[in-house]
């Protein structure tokens, strides 16, 4: 597992909670999107926590540049920011999962666990506004927008 965030004491944290659980391993940390990349490929990440802002290569380009380098890799956004720009950006680039930093430890783990499975996962406030804009977007103009 990689962990990439700007913010070192976030990094820690998450290495800390993470390092405990028997059947995790972070491999590596990364402060960007671009880092990111090079450490999954490098270490054989099968699971990056990415956050989406970052400086420089963000994290939705973050999403991207990993799936790009390591495409078994499954990325999971753990952020601050649940803006539906933000929200849908990860989702278009290939994320497996968007989570708030507000989510319980406990939550996590079992969110990445999923995910490591192959499921999706999304928090509550998340998957409340996915549902939402669904219902809210005619039958008609969601055929449309999948072709």
């Amino acid at each position: 597992m990689v962990i990439a965030d700007d913010q070192d004491l976030i990094r820690v944290g998450l290495r800390t909670i993470l390092s405990a659980e028997p059947d995790f391993e972070v491999v590596g940390e990364a402060a960007d999107g671009a880092a990111a990349a090079r450490v999954a490929a490098a270490e054989s990440a099968d699971i990056v926590l990415m956050d989406v802002e970052m400086p420089g290569h963000d994290g939705i380009a973050g999403v991207t540049a990993v799936l790009e380098a390591r495409p078994q890799t499954k990325v999971i956004m753990l952020t601050t920011f649940d803006l539906d720009e933000y929200i849908a950006g990860a989702l278009r680039a290939g994320a497996s999962g968007f989570l708030l930093k507000t989510t319980p430890r406990t939550d996590l783990v079992a969110a990445i666990r999923r995910v490591r499975a192959g499921e999706l996962m999304f928090g509550a406030t998340v998957t409340r506004r996915l549902v939402e804009q669904f219902v809210a977007t005619p039958s008609r103009d969601r055929a449309e927008q999948t072709l």
